[in-house]
């Protein structure tokens, strides 16, 4: 086709080339979702479960909060979305950090308890004591190693995987095949794909992402072919705080999410400034 001869003249890093193929080839994909494929699959079951930050968390959460609201939107008044790129992303992490565990941004308080890592923690000891296993993804390795900890605590085992993990099918096989392991911790970015996790008939999932196809992608490393079993996924989420802000935009821009099968270039892609007033609001 002509697309195909303007991208292949090209040295494949022209965008517009690489759109014009796109749109060349979409008549000869054809694009079968998971449930027209896989109809044979247990049922699947997500549901949020939203958690109040403790007294001290939302008192911490709120300063930080009001501090980068006033800092980003003098700076998005003043030169606009692009002079703020690097400071609304450090404002963001640090925000949904604040969310899962203050010890995140401050590193003297990850012995203290937080809403969401409570809740956890009674949610995988009632599935453990039922015989179930479950998955717990985070994009955070420093909430999971707070998580490690408390588990080592209560004598609970797991197994882990992040993107420095190198024996990773020997970690697999230990979860699918070792009924005394009930829980397997899992950085969503090392994670979220390529792993058969079938053993697992619970996901939680401690902090949003941004695509909810990555969170799709997550939970299907236990619901997928093999799986026998109905499949129960949370999504744990801080009440009043930018984690109910991002499942908002999920919603919103949800239909886009889904039109793009080539992924994300940048979270902040499609983020408007009133985007960003309603992430800090």
């Amino acid at each position: 086709s002509t697309a195909l001869r303007n991208f292949a003249r090209g040295d494949g890093n022209d965008e517009a080339a690489l759109a014009a193929l796109r749109r060349g080839v979409a008549p000869f994909i054809l694009r079968r979702t998971k449930e027209q494929v896989l109809k044979e699959l247990p049922k699947k079951t997500e549901q949020t479960l939203h958690v109040e930050l403790l007294p001290a968390d939302l008192k911490r959460y709120s300063e930080l909060r009001d501090h980068y609201r006033a800092s980003l939107l003098k700076r998005v008044s003043d030169g606009g979305m692009n002079a703020a790129r690097m400071h609304v992303l450090e404002a963001l992490l640090r925000l949904r950090q604040a969310a899962c565990h203050p010890g995140l941004i401050d590193k003297t308080l990850v012995d203290k308890p937080s809403a969401k890592l409570d809740a956890l923690l009674d949610q995988v000891a009632e599935v453990a004591a039922e015989g179930h296993k479950a998955l717990v993804f985070s994009q955070f390795t420093s909430l999971l190693a707070i998580v490690k900890q408390q588990l080592d605590a209560r004598g609970i085992a797991y197994e882990y995987l992040d993107g420095r993990t190198r024996d990773r099918q020997a970690r697999v096989e230990r979860f699918q095949t070792d009924p005394q392991c009930p829980l397997f911790l899992i950085s969503l970015k090392a994670g979220g794909t390529g792993l058969n996790l079938t053993a697992a008939d619970y996901v939680f999932l401690l902090d949003p992402w941004w695509n909810p196809a990555v969170e799709s992608q997550a939970i299907d490393r236990a619901h997928r072919i093999g799986q026998r079993r109905p499949v129960f996924a949370y999504r744990l989420v801080a009440r009043d705080t930018v984690e109910e802000k991002i499942i908002e935009l999920q919603k919103k821009k949800r239909d886009l999410a889904d039109a793009i099968i080539s992924g994300d270039k940048s979270v902040l892609a499609g983020l408007s400034a009133d985007d960003l007033q309603s992430l800090l609001s």
